[in-house]
């Protein structure tokens, strides 16, 4: 696993404070610092906590991706952020989507960026160990969660083909 330097925590701060200005140039509001934490785990590059309003990054991929965390995910998971505080707080329902118009609207407008929801980083050193299994389609992989389902009795059916998933 790789260790997270504090300069790279440190720019990551620096990053997030330097978003929010720009979001508060664009949006004309002044707006609170978010908890930036290092403890996102798996094969996600980061994550908003809404109600907490919270940033996680994960460690492993800032480490191995730092110029990308730079230059989109910050931005991305505090647009996500700005989307709960400017149109979400205190509705009941979600009518808003988490990549929906609203955040690429953000995205765009504030951090000129296209605005992906997923990333395409290699995954490949935080990538949890995986167990084979097919289905009419072919051969894929399980992850331990969803493998020790399958032990429980769970069963899981092919998204493409419609049948179930068998161990190898």
């Amino acid at each position: 696993m790789t260790k997270l330097s504090s300069a790279i925590q440190q720019q990551a701060a620096a990053r997030l404070h330097q978003a929010i200005s720009q979001a508060e140039q664009c949006l004309g509001i002044s707006l609170p610092i978010p908890l930036l934490r290092f403890n996102q785990r798996g094969r996600i590059a980061g994550s908003a906590r809404l109600k907490d309003y919270e940033i996680r990054l994960n460690p492993v991929l800032l480490a191995e991706n730092t110029e990308e965390f730079m230059r989109e995910v910050i931005p991305h998971e505090l647009c996500h952020l700005l989307v709960w505080r400017l149109y979400c707080r205190g509705m009941r329902t979600r009518s808003v989507k988490p990549h929906g118009k609203e955040w690429k609207t953000l995205m765009r407008d504030i951090f000129g960026l296209q605005g992906k929801a997923c990333h395409q980083m290699d995954i490949d050193s935080v990538q949890g160990r995986q167990f084979d299994y097919r289905c009419e389609c072919g051969p894929l992989k399980l992850t331990i969660r969803r493998h020790n389902n399958v032990l429980k009795g769970v069963r899981y059916i092919c998204r493409a083909c419609k049948h179930p998933l068998q161990a190898l």
